[in-house]
């Protein structure tokens, strides 16, 4: 795994979705969009995105590939996903 989705990270992310249920239907709702098709036919059978969305993510984000995806990022992302519905 690169430095932009290591299991801590994802880790982090889900504790802090966890302690805000105002987040919960927002962040299932993304995940399940932003996971590749048939995903439960490949390992590790999680809707989860693929290391190359989440490498695109961080070079439009961050502009480089190479850096951390902020937990702090992601929960504005989702914040900002709720108020826009």
């Amino acid at each position: 795994m690169g430095a932009t989705s290591t299991p801590r990270i994802g880790a982090g992310v889900l504790i802090a979705v966890i302690v805000r249920p105002k987040l919960w239907f927002v962040a299932i709702a993304q995940l399940f969009r932003l996971a590749p098709s048939r995903w439960w036919a490949r390992r590790p059978f999680l809707p989860i995105p693929t290391r190359q969305y989440l490498r695109f993510r961080s070079q439009t984000q961050y502009g480089g590939g190479q850096t951390k995806i902020e937990t702090k990022d992601v929960l504005s992302y989702l914040y900002w996903l709720r108020d826009f519905r």
